[in-house]
């Protein structure tokens, strides 16, 4: 199928790695112009040489801080110049839900915590749809993909669960402004995701719950309804869909990307 994405110039965030940089590649592989960022120089580029090698769409890094207004306006002209203009924004610059280890009790919960992740989530994402959408709807065309997570749909983590309740909130906010000017604005939820960071990750698991690695993978996988867990890949080949004209028929929805969770009824 041909997303009709040749041509189209889109703006990454979180670019450099994991989901975002898989968002990325499928893009340029399906011919789209993209501007990776996110805030790590070093790792941004050694991102775009891969994607360069590989053909496609031209790649473009563009060193960015969400957390910074003035930092995503910069990213949005950089955008705007290179390529002449945006039609495609999908944001994915957030901490990884795990990276902080168990989420805290309430009696541990700091204001703080929930503060630096609502600073680079919400308001990050915030910050860069309110950047370029202004040039999606002066060309009547455009899509913004907001990857969220499955902590919006589940208990257990309470910080996780508020800072992606709120990005599905916010999208479904700016998909009913921005619709009406052609532009669609879409959420999905991964799962735990296969990515680069993975076998440390599952390996730092393990080691505190005192059990091998693969029963870690194998409880993990014990919950998804395909038997296994999704790669990076398997999520970005969604987004790319999303960010393609043909995904039309979807404004303001949450589509999970996790491989599917046992039991719950979502409709």
């Amino acid at each position: 199928m041909d997303l009709q994405l040749a041509g189209k110039r889109a703006v990454v965030t979180g670019a450099s790695r994991g989901i975002g940089f898989a968002v990325a590649r499928a893009l340029a592989a399906e011919g789209a112009d993209v501007v990776l960022a996110a805030r790590g120089k070093e790792a941004l580029d050694q991102a775009v040489e891969r994607l360069a090698s590989e053909g496609g769409g031209r790649v473009l890094p563009v060193v960015t801080d969400t957390t910074d207004d003035a930092s995503v306006r910069e990213l949005v002209r950089h955008a705007q110049q290179a390529f002449g203009g945006v039609d495609i924004l999908v944001n994915a610059a957030a901490t990884p839900a795990s990276a902080a280890g168990a989420p805290p009790a309430l009696a541990d919960l700091e204001d703080d915590g929930l503060r630096r992740e609502v600073e680079t989530k919400v308001l990050g994402y915030l910050r860069c749809a309110r950047a370029a959408a202004p040039l999606m709807v002066a060309q009547g065309w455009g899509r913004i993909v907001n990857v969220s997570g499955l902590n919006a749909r589940q208990a257990g983590n309470l910080v996780g669960s508020v800072r992606n309740v709120a990005v599905a909130a916010m999208t479904k906010n700016l998909a009913d402004e921005l619709g009406p000017h052609g532009v669609n604005v879409t959420v999905v939820h991964p799962g735990t995701t296969i990515t680069e960071a993975s076998p440390a990750k599952f390996a730092a698991m393990a080691a505190a719950a005192g059990v091998e690695q693969a029963e870690i993978v194998r409880r993990l996988e014990s919950s998804v309804s395909i038997g296994r867990l999704v790669t990076a890949a398997e999520v970005a080949d969604t987004v790319a869909f999303l960010c393609s004209p043909l995904s039309v028929a979807i404004n303001g929805d949450a589509i999970a990307v996790g491989g599917g969770t046992r039991g719950a009824i979502h409709y």
